[in-house]
C-alpha cells in the first residue's frame, strides 16, 4: 500500500472497524503527497472498467517516482451542448455543461459517476483530469436556430460548476453567455465560484430584462472545513462578497444550501441563511447529501480521514434519511430525504427562510424576449 501520513493512518485506525473493508472498496488511497490540494483520498477503477488496479509497494521505491496529480484538460468535441431531462423532481428541462469533471473537487459531489463513462476514475481522475468543450457557443447557436425551438430557462452549473479554476484560460462560459445575451434567452446559473463576477456586465444587462438568475452554493461557513471538503472552491468569505456583487448590479441572488450533511454542517443552516440574505440572497434552496454509486466509498473515505469521531454517527444519520441505505434515488426523495431528522431539517430551513423573508417572492425568467438565431434552415424559406 502507498504510504500515507501517520494522521491518516491514526484516523483510519480510530475511526471505525469497518474501515479496512472501506478501503477494499473504494480502492487503494492515494499518497498525501500525490493528492495535495485534492478532497479525494482514493482512485478507484471507473466501473465500466474490465480490470481493477491498485498502487502498491513492491519493496523498490517506486511508488516515489509517481507524480502527483496534476489538472490535466483534453478537449471534448459533443455533437450537442444542450442536455434534456424529464426528471420529475427538477425545475428545469435543459441544461449546458461546459466542462467535464471539476477542478473544485468537492468530496461530496453527485457527477463523479459521470467520469466513469469516460474510462476513468470518480475519485481522483474527476478533479484532475478534465474535459473542456470549446465548441459550446458555436453548438449552443446551432440548436437555439433548430425549427420547432421553444426557449425556456437553460440551467448551467448543475453538474460540473461552468467557473471552476480553468475557465479563467477557456472561457468557455463567458462564450456561451454571450450567445444567450444575443438571442434573449433566458439562464439560470448554480456556481461555488466567485469567478462569477467577471461576467456581471452581461447578467446585468440580461437580468434588466428578466432572463437571468444566480445561485450560489454555500456548504459551510467554516473554512477548515471548506478547505478540506471543497479544496478549490472559492472560501466562504469569497462566495457571499460573490453574493454582494451580483446583487448590486440588479442581478437576482439566491443561496443553495447544498448538500446538508447531517452532524457536520447541518448546524449551520440558519447562520448561513443570514449570511447570505445580508449579502442579498432573496430566495433561498436546500440539499440533502446524496451518495449514488461511486460516491458513498470516496465520501466515506474521506470522513474517515478528517473527522473519525464523527464517522459512526454521521453514517447513521444518512441512512436513517434513505431508507436504511447510503442512498435513494426515489422521485421525490432523493433531494430532501425521508424520515424524521430530514423533517427536522426541512422544517428548521422554513422556519430560518420565513423570519428573513426569503421565497417570498420566486423570479420568474421570461421566455418571450427569444430571438431566433438566422441560419440556413431559415434562409432557405425564402427560395
Amino acid at each position: 500500500m502507498e504510504p500515507v501520513r501517520q494522521a491518516d493512518v491514526a484516523a483510519f485506525a480510530n475511526g471505525a472497524p469497518m474501515a479496512n473493508a472501506l478501503i477494499e472498496e473504494s480502492g487503494m488511497r492515494v499518497g498525501f503527497d500525490r493528492r495535495r490540494g485534492r478532497a479525494a483520498g482514493v482512485n478507484p477503477s471507473g466501473r465500466y472498467e474490465p480490470l481493477t488496479r491498485h498502487v502498491f509497494d513492491d519493496g523498490w521505491s517506486s511508488l516515489e517516482e509517481l507524480p502527483p496529480f496534476k489538472t490535466e484538460v483534453q478537449v471534448e468535441k459533443p455533437r450537442s451542448i444542450i442536455t434534456r431531462n424529464t426528471s420529475p423532481d427538477i425545475s428545469f428541462d435543459r441544461s449546458i455543461n461546459p466542462y467535464r469533471g471539476c477542478e473544485h473537487g468537492c468530496v461530496y459531489c453527485f457527477a463523479r459517476p459521470t467520469h466513469a463513462f469516460m474510462g476513468l476514475s470518480p475519485g481522483l481522475d474527476f478533479e484532475a483530469k478534465l474535459f473542456a468543450k470549446p465548441d459550446a457557443a458555436r453548438l449552443l447557436e446551432r440548436e437555439l436556430a433548430k425549427p420547432g425551438y421553444e426557449p425556456r430557462t437553460i440551467a448551467i452549473g448543475t453538474n460540473t460548476d461552468p467557473y471552476q479554476p480553468i475557465e479563467k484560460q477557456w472561457r468557455i462560459m463567458r462564450e456561451v453567455l454571450e450567445v444567450l445575451e444575443a438571442h434573449n434567452h433566458p439562464v439560470g446559473i448554480v456556481t461555488k465560484s466567485a469567478l462569477v463576477m467577471r461576467d456581471i456586465d452581461i447578467l446585468g444587462r440580461m437580468a434588466e430584462k428578466g432572463l437571468a438568475k444566480v445561485a450560489l452554493s454555500v456548504t459551510t461557513l467554516d473554512r477548515k472545513l471548506a478547505r478540506a471538503m471543497e479544496p478549490r472552491a472559492a472560501t466562504p468569505p469569497l462566495r457571499l462578497e460573490a453574493m454582494r456583487a451580483l446583487s448590486d448590479a440588479g442581478i437576482p441572488v439566491s443561496v443553495m444550501i447544498g448538500p446538508v450533511i447531517p452532524a457536520l454542517n447541518d448546524q449551520e443552516i440558519e447562520r448561513i441563511l443570514d449570511s447570505a440574505y445580508a449579502a442579498g440572497a432573496r430566495e433561498a434552496g436546500y440539499i440533502i447529501l446524496r451518495l449514488p454509486l461511486e460516491v458513498s466509498p470516496i465520501f466515506k473515505e474521506w470522513l474517515l480521514r478528517h473527522y473519525p469521531d464523527r464517522y459512526r454517527h454521521v453514517v447513521s444519520l444518512i441512512r436513517s434519511m434513505r431508507g436504511g441505505k447510503d442512498y435513494d434515488a426515489e422521485w421525490g426523495k432523493r433531494m430532501k430525504g425521508a424520515g424524521p431528522y430530514a423533517w427536522q431539517i426541512g422544517r428548521r430551513f422554513e422556519i430560518a427562510a420565513k423570519r428573513l423573508g426569503l421565497n417570498t417572492e420566486r423570479r420568474r425568467l421570461r421566455n418571450d424576449l427569444f430571438k431566433q438565431p438566422g441560419g440556413a434552415g431559415q434562409q432557405l424559406v425564402l427560395l
